[in-house]
């Protein structure tokens, strides 16, 4: 009889304080869950007196970490494959210069998420979206125009500069100059379709551009 009744008692009973603790974590994810969720609802839904009102908060609350793409669905799903690839010119102490060969940013972006579970926000997105916002400023000379063209090409170069100056000064040499280039490839049609599309890739290359003091990432120095 004895051990009927230990059966039918609770495993486990919960303290007054582990209770409150329960539930206070439990609020809390519940308000969190809700703030974001009407947060995004107000950055995809039609413009209204709140959104208009609290635009600069929604925009940072979802900028960058979960900003919306909408371009996987019709009518203008994406069909075109974009790398972002840089070239620089160095100067040796002794006054060589020499260019380096293009580096494809993507394709390492590409490297480091593959088999990631969880890849962070900057190879997923930052490259692109950089890409992306500054090659909408470029006029018919690749140039950007504008206050925003140039925000986004300081933009543009700090990113090079973050990933690549370790790598081009590690002889001690002097980071002079850089260059973009976009190579843009058509997605191929499957094999069931009738289309017709050319893989020939097609290259935008923007001019050359100095490097300042304001390029480099915090803590770096241009030898």
């Amino acid at each position: 009889m004895r051990a009927h009744e230990d059966e039918s008692r609770p495993l486990v009973t919960l303290t007054l304080p582990s209770r409150i603790v329960i539930g206070t974590a439990a609020s809390g994810i519940a308000v969190a869950v809700l703030i974001h969720l009407a947060m995004m609802f107000l950055h995809v839904a039609p413009a209204n007196t709140l959104s208009k009102q609290q635009a600069g908060l929604i925009s940072d609350y979802v900028y960058p970490e979960y900003e919306q793409n909408w371009k996987l669905f019709a009518p203008n799903p994406l069909q075109q494959n974009t790398d972002v690839q840089v070239r620089a010119q160095l100067r040796a102490q002794g006054g060589t210069v020499r260019t380096t060969g293009w580096t494809d940013l993507t394709a390492r972006d590409g490297q480091a998420i593959l088999h990631n579970p969880l890849p962070s926000h900057s190879q997923q997105n930052q490259l692109r979206r950089g890409w992306e916002l500054f090659s909408s400023t470029l006029d018919a000379q690749n140039r950007p125009t504008g206050e925003r063209g140039e925000m986004f090409a300081r933009y543009l170069r700090r990113i090079v500069m973050l990933r690549m100056s370790g790598e081009w000064t590690r002889g001690g040499e002097r980071i002079e100059q850089i260059q973009i280039r976009s190579r843009t490839t058509a997605v191929l049609p499957p094999p069931w379709s009738a289309e017709k599309i050319s893989d020939k890739p097609v290259y935008r290359v923007l001019p050359w551009w100095q490097i300042t003091a304001s390029d480099l990432p915090e803590g770096a120095t241009n030898k």
